[in-house]
């Protein structure tokens, strides 16, 4: 898995997927990323911005170092949202 490398743990991932389980918080994380475009997603500042917000809505405490992590592997992975082969390959890494 690729976002082992960044020194993810896989216990993390596993605990925010059972999460994203909820209904509720599904839809609170949908809504707080609903609008995000391929800029935002290579801007450090907006992407640590998601990060610390996204883990207040699903009650996840990081560490810096993790949200530093999972920053850089955002920025990594050139993500654009509009493209749905890129969609796909996130879906891939983290089913």
């Amino acid at each position: 898995m690729s976002y082992q490398q960044y020194g993810i743990s896989p216990q993390l991932v596993e605990r925010i997927k059972l999460k994203m389980k909820n209904r509720a918080l599904k839809d609170r994380v949908k809504q707080q990323i609903e609008g995000v475009t391929k800029v935002d997603l290579q801007n450090k500042t907006k992407v640590r911005h998601l990060v610390k917000s996204t883990s207040a809505i699903l009650n996840e405490r990081l560490t810096a170092a993790q949200e530093e992590q999972l920053t850089a592997f955002v920025l990594a992975q050139k993500i654009d949202p509009s493209n749905t082969f890129h969609l796909i390959k996130l879906w891939g890494m983290f089913r």
